[in-house]
């Protein structure tokens, strides 16, 4: 089975149909992936800033990350949720479109950010946890995450522009 066929599968399901075809589905879905994005941006901002040493500075990185990490979660599972929803109701198009492909490969970048903060600097986080300037690992994977988290967001809305629906 090819990636079009797929792709084709997932467009005729009845689910994104109902999405395609509703005065209402595709704007609320959008409505809450941007509220959503607003949310887990907003809360990584929090802590990336905390990293590159430049806000929240009398506040232990520990304690934001275990404050914040819990909305970023939730947050980040109802973007996923309402981007599939829209990814559903023009599967071949968003496969299609430049921006939607690079965003998914931004989002990948931002996945592995995490991953490597969490193996390296995280592991000694009680060693610089008060001080600033923090390791440069940690600096290293605030910048990439706010330059990652930054480019999701243009790519995001370059895709509203850029796809050509199919109906």
């Amino acid at each position: 089975m090819s990636i079009d066929n797929i792709l084709q599968t997932i467009y005729d399901l009845p689910m994104s149909a109902s999405v395609r075809e509703s005065v209402n589905a595709f704007p609320v879905l959008e409505s809450l992936h941007v509220l959503a994005l607003a949310i887990v941006f907003g809360t990584i901002l929090i802590v990336d800033l905390r990293l590159v040493g430049v806000a929240s500075h009398r506040r232990e990185a520990s304690r934001l990350i275990r404050e914040l990490l819990p909305f970023t979660w939730v947050a980040f599972v109802v973007a996923v949720l309402t981007g599939l929803g829209m990814f559903m109701s023009n599967a071949l198009s968003y496969a299609a479109n430049t921006y939607f492909l690079l965003k998914m490969v931004a989002l990948v970048v931002a996945g592995l950010n995490m991953a490597w903060f969490h193996s390296t600097a995280y592991r000694r986080i009680s060693e610089w946890d008060e001080t600033l300037p923090p390791p440069r690992a940690a600096r290293f994977a605030g910048f990439t995450s706010l330059i990652t988290w930054t480019v999701v967001i243009f790519l995001g809305r370059w895709i509203g522009f850029t796809l050509e629906m199919v109906w």
